[in-house]
């Protein structure tokens, strides 16, 4: 094995090699600072972040298949983001959680590492991370929860919690059987059972080659997860020796397949932020138009909530990523490697699909056409999005009168006033939710129906937004729009009344308001009142910096990467 770069900290009888050894010690062998290689373990585990908190009995696990390669495994805990938990918006923190965790990874006297995610932004920014410093590096995903279930009905977290919640609105359901249902809904340790945003970026980390294959997707309680987290140990000691890095894994034809991926899984939207982001670390050139190019026309094939009706314990048991992936191998590209070393495809080669209701075969798919919609017009110069699995097809050509609301607090206000002059061919409009805007682009795309509409039996109408939506959501929704409102752009001139024209086939969204008029409009006063400003920290760091959806809302300065040099030596 080539010299470690952990040994410009421990080889040598200085007082500087003296100070790091001994502060080191604490039980290590001797052997520990002759030049084996010393891996990080970048653990998300935390209380607050609950689908991560048993990745310490993971790390455990990895810890011993690191011993076993003659590595030196050490525990990092790094910044957790809780979907969940975290005001206004966990998105907020991950520029933050992948600077902090590049900055530790250089800092330190590593020479891999891996890491260990699951909650919807840990393994983005953990990527994101890896990416920048470029040391060997590999993902754990932490596996979605058990179903769990309620009245004899499997329920999808996330997805079932916005259904049920919606029928309480309509007087389908009582507030108390809403209530009864909560602690049914989260059935074990690990992540949201649905194809949210969580279990859509395990996935797509593994169809990007950055997981040890056949891991992402093992529910968090099997124990074969725990098999898997010890090879993978074994590997990044492997990784090291080869000098296997993200950028020798992670290049174009590796995004290619991950939007193959995310297209025949029916994956989160979210997914186009997270891999616009990861691309910009490493310098890989990838744009919205790329989503729709490569992901357009391929079939979805997994029968999961929220696109359909199985969970993500179904998909394991079904096969798995692997056999989903087999039946599209020919849109794959051949050349992609994965941390192994070898070509991404050969680890679809046995794969098998054990449940064709689960997995749909490439002539039978769920839908034909399944990627995301990449949409322009005078409402998205830069791009918008719309997850057409996910939608209505009604509604997939639409033309409605706008029925705009000016933040968050605006929509949560007025949408169930008697006064709102709304009907089910309206389009909702929610401005002001973009990355600098709210700020972190809070997942608030998906707006709730006017009760009166619900009570008329109307489940979906067009909603389009400059923020985000839940993996687990579902509708017909343009989100992502870009220039966001705050930096300018066109929903900021938008008012109630004007007729919006969607059309998903054509690849359109736009305000049939003559230019002249539009252009000359001034912004809307409540929506530039509503706006974030925020005087110190992070929040002020992350509005001044932050870069539009359409290409990944990471931080303007933190955009590529430094390597794994670290500037000043300790003295």
């Amino acid at each position: 094995m080539p010299e470690t770069r952990s040994s410009q900290w421990y080889s040598g009888r200085d007082r500087n090699a003296y100070i790091h050894r001994a502060w080191m010690r604490r039980g290590l062998p001797d052997s520990a600072f002759e030049g084996r290689p010393q891996i990080a373990i970048a653990n998300t585990a935390s209380d607050l972040t609950p689908c991560n908190s048993h990745l310490d009995e993971v790390a455990e696990h990895v810890k011993q298949g690191v011993w076993a390669a003659g590595g030196v495994p050490l525990n990092l805990p790094v910044v957790s983001l809780g979907e969940t938990q975290l005001r206004p918006t966990a998105m907020l923190w991950r520029n933050m959680a992948a600077m902090a965790t590049e900055e530790m990874l250089r800092a330190n006297p590593i020479d891999g590492v891996v890491l260990l995610g699951g909650c919807d932004k840990t393994i983005p920014a953990l990527l994101m991370a890896a990416a920048s410093v470029d040391l060997p590096a590999v993902v754990v995903p932490g596996g979605p929860m058990l179903t769990g279930t309620f009245r004899g009905t499997p329920l999808g977290c996330g997805t079932d919690v916005w259904r049920l919640s919606e029928e309480v609105r309509a007087g389908t359901l009582s507030e108390a059987a809403f209530l009864e249902s909560e602690s049914s809904m989260i059935r074990s340790r690990g992540h949201c059972n649905t194809m949210g945003t969580a279990s859509t970026m395990a996935l797509l980390a593994e169809a990007l080659g950055a997981v040890l294959p056949g891991t992402a997707g093992i529910p968090a309680p099997d124990s074969r997860l725990l098999t898997r987290s010890h090879q993978t140990g074994r590997l990044i000691v492997e990784m090291v020796g080869a000098g296997r890095r993200p950028s020798s894994v992670l290049r174009p034809e590796s995004f290619h397949n991950a939007i193959v991926a995310l297209a025949a899984i029916g994956g989160s939207t979210n997914a186009v932020v997270h891999l616009l982001a990861i691309a910009g670390r490493l310098g890989v050139p990838l744009t919205l138009a790329d989503f729709d190019r490569i992901g357009a026309d391929v079939p979805l094939l997994v029968d999961l909530q929220p696109a359909g009706r199985y969970l993500m314990e179904d998909l394991h048991r079904a096969g798995g990523l692997a056999a989903v992936l087999r039946e599209v191998v020919d849109l794959l590209d051949p050349d992609a490697i994965d941390v192994t070393g070898r070509p991404f495809v050969e680890s679809l080669a046995d794969a098998r699909i054990w449940d064709p209701d689960v997995i749909r075969t490439r002539d039978n798919p769920v839908r034909s056409k399944a990627g995301i919609a990449v949409l322009h017009g005078n409402l998205a110069p830069s791009g918008a999005i719309i997850k057409p699995a996910a939608a209505s097809a009604h509604l997939l050509r639409h033309r409605g009168r706008a029925v705009v609301f000016d933040s968050v607090e605006d929509l949560h206000a007025r949408i169930d006033s008697p006064d709102l002059d709304v009907d089910a061919d309206s389009v909702l409009v929610l401005r002001g939710c973009g990355p600098r805007g709210y700020p972190g682009m809070p997942e608030v795309a998906n707006m709730p129906l006017p009760t009166r509409l619900l009570r008329q039996g109307v489940r979906d109408m067009v909603r389009i937004c400059d923020g985000r939506m839940s993996g687990t959501a579902y509708g017909t929704v343009v989100l992502h729009v870009s220039p966001e409102a705050a930096a300018g752009g066109p929903l900021d001139r938008l008012r109630t009344g004007d007729w919006v024209v969607l059309d998903v086939p054509n690849r359109q969204v736009s305000v049939d308001v003559p230019r002249e008029e539009f252009d000359l409009r001034p912004p809307s006063p409540a929506l530039v009142a509503a706006l974030a400003r925020p005087g110190r920290g992070w929040e002020k760091l992350y509005v001044d910096t932050v870069l539009g959806a359409e290409v990944g809302a990471d931080l303007a300065f933190l955009v590529g990467g430094s390597g794994d040099r670290v500037s000043r030596e300790s003295h």
